[in-house]
């Protein structure tokens, strides 16, 4: 008898074909990896662009707006990259010379073209919007306001961009799209959460919109604006009021002191030592006062500063009726107001004012910044100008009433409280664009504030390349436990035939 001696048939693959099935798999994990990082790596941001003239009272300021050049415009942040003060006074103030309006724009249109790439100009829209000085110039004389607008329109539409027209804002409008331009900045909107109201203030015209859940526009229907935006719908309350911009106020406060026709007027909202001869014609050139002026009133007045806050501030006071009221309640003028909610944000004007004053600081009690005020109307007018020589003199000699205007004006015609004045932030920009109502208009006119949510990815970026990596991990760890699996010494079995 002898005993032969058989291998058994190895039922796992040869050492070559698992290096080989190995090194495919790695290649594989490899391959996977580097395809989804380079699906997903950042490229060279290219931007689309749009630019908004906004045609104040007192001057004209252009804004260019850029965003992200993807297919679906609501995907990408809008933001402001340069802005550009026309020089010169408001495109109203060219009313006997209207070619001056659109050669005004020359500059800061040459700016907009240096910005703005020479391959995008031809798709980037370009909008004027004019506000309340253009309005009171169409009540006055709307042909005049008409050759305004043909002499700015013959400037914009020379220009390489995509001209989309200019028009006149209602006073709605512009407190409506400082409210998004405000709350879209703040991400407010996209995020859902609680609004900012908006106070807006400048030369001719102030604007106030704010969200109440006392307020569903069923009471005062011509102070409701509905918007969709993200999904969530918003009943804004919203009013403007023509002739109470800081410079038309102005102009009221001094008619009521000329009403009889004076050729000296002691004014408590001007410094002590202030003497300047004005024109009556001026003075009264404005719809907003010009039915007051005195039938004879002679061609000057002495405008004699006097330096006391409580009695300009009774002066300031005088431009406003409260009396007067139909409604449940209002601010002033017969204006219905609901209740005051949430935080604001003040800007134009409002910031301009309070930041030269050093009075931004809303956690400072009211009582202290009434006092610091006084102090400050209380300072003679050489003492002013040697404390601010580079400030222009027609501004400087005017802060004092700017600012007791700002206070009369938050406190006593919108309501805002020792408890919440604190409730107000001065504002000039929001990560980086200014506030007032070009973006919210741009945004407006080119449907980039979407009214449902955008649909979001299952998964942003760095979790999908997370997730792939450690599918990756997994992976080779499998392999790596097949090939130990099967080079790890075993024992062979044996088969013995007698």
């Amino acid at each position: 008898m002898r005993t032969q001696k058989m291998k058994e048939k190895n039922p796992w693959p040869t050492p070559v074909t698992i290096i080989i099935i190995i090194v495919i798999g790695v290649i594989a994990i490899v391959a996977l990896v580097t395809v989804a990082v380079l699906q997903n790596k950042s490229v060279p941001q290219k931007y689309k662009y749009g630019i908004v003239l906004d045609a104040g009272s007192s001057h004209t300021a252009l804004y260019i707006y850029q965003w992200p050049a993807e297919k679906d415009n609501n995907t990408g942040r809008v933001e402001q990259t340069h802005s550009c003060k026309v020089k010169g006074k408001g495109i109203s103030s060219y009313a006997s010379e209207p070619w001056k309006a659109g050669e005004s724009l020359k500059e800061c249109m040459g700016e907009a073209e240096n910005t703005v790439p020479k391959e995008r100009a031809h798709e980037t829209p370009l909008y004027l919007g004019a506000t309340a000085g253009m309005r009171l110039l169409d009540i006055v004389n709307s042909s005049a306001s008409k050759n305004v607008f043909q002499a700015v329109e013959k400037a914009l539409q020379n220009s390489p961009f995509s001209y989309q027209g200019a028009r006149i804002l209602s006073g709605q409008e512009e407190g409506a799209f400082g409210w998004v331009t405000v709350n879209y900045l703040d991400d407010r909107l996209k995020q859902g959460l609680k609004t900012t109201g908006a106070l807006d203030l400048g030369g001719a015209s102030t604007q106030i919109s704010f969200i109440s859940d006392n307020f569903d526009g069923s009471e005062s229907p011509i102070n409701s604006v509905n918007f969709r935006l993200y999904g969530n719908d918003y009943n804004l309350y919203t009013h403007s009021f023509l002739c109470y911009g800081k410079d038309q106020v102005l102009k009221m406060v001094l008619a009521n002191q000329t009403q009889s026709g004076a050729t000296t007027v002691l004014d408590p909202c001007f410094h002590s030592g202030y003497n300047e001869t004005k024109n009556y014609s001026v003075l009264y050139d404005s719809p907003c006062v010009s039915g007051r002026k005195p039938q004879e009133a002679p061609e000057k007045f002495d405008h004699i500063g006097k330096g006391n806050f409580q009695e300009c501030q009774k002066a300031v006071k005088s431009v406003f009726n409260f009396t007067f009221c139909k409604h449940s309640r209002c601010s002033f003028n017969g204006v219905f107001q609901p209740p005051l909610q949430g935080p604001f944000g003040a800007f134009s004007a409002y910031y301009f004012v309070m930041n030269f004053l050093n009075l931004t600081d809303t956690s400072m009690p009211l009582e202290t910044v009434k006092q610091k005020l006084s102090q400050y109307c209380g300072t003679s007018w050489d003492k002013i100008k040697r404390q601010h020589p580079t400030v222009n003199v027609k501004y400087l000699a005017e802060y004092c009433f700017s600012g007791t205007y700002i206070l009369t004006l938050l406190t006593e015609g919108y309501d805002f409280t020792a408890e919440t004045y604190s409730n107000i932030k001065f504002i000039k920009k929001i990560k980086g664009s200014d506030a007032g109502w070009t973006l919210g208009y741009m945004l407006n006119l080119t449907n980039m504030i979407p009214a449902e949510a955008p649909d979001s990815p299952p998964l942003p970026h760095a979790g999908y390349v997370s997730i792939v990596t450690l599918m990756t991990i997994l992976l080779i760890g499998l392999l790596l436990f097949v090939a130990l699996r099967i080079f790890w010494p075993r024992c062979s079995k044996k088969t013995q035939i007698v």
